[in-house]
């Protein structure tokens, strides 16, 4: 059996996460739901893979994202010219560049974050 990971998290703005999301970082709408017990939400991945980003909001108490500084998502990407077109795709969605709390991901890697302040790490490395 292959495990899969569904990564869950509540934002501000449903659609606008999803636009900055699949711009960025390539993904596609895997599916979606609305007012399923007042929440509505939409499922970004990539086909094939064992992991996708589920981001919902709730109609009648709407819950606000409360990222910490390590709260990151980090790709590998070790590829140099990959590397360099991932972070200026991330910056043409709309991200934000920041430091990184931990230092370690500045070595190789540029810290990035969502309107709610999520963080996305692109690393400069292989992973493992």
């Amino acid at each position: 059996m292959q495990t899969k990971i569904r990564i869950a998290r509540p934002v501000s703005a449903l659609a606008k996460s999803a636009a900055m999301y699949t711009t960025a970082l390539g993904f596609i709408e895997l599916g979606r739901f609305e007012d399923h017990a007042g929440f509505d939400g939409i499922m970004l991945g990539r086909p094939g893979e064992n992991y996708h980003f589920e981001f919902t909001y709730c109609r009648s108490h709407p819950v606000k994202p409360a990222p910490t500084p390590e709260d990151l998502l980090v790709f590998y990407v070790p590829d140099e010219m990959a590397w360099q077109q991932q972070c200026a795709a991330l910056l043409q969605a709309g991200f934000v560049e920041t430091s990184p709390f931990n230092p370690y991901w500045q070595v190789k890697g540029r810290t990035f974050a969502d309107h709610d302040g999520y963080r996305v790490v692109i690393q400069r490395a292989q992973w493992g």
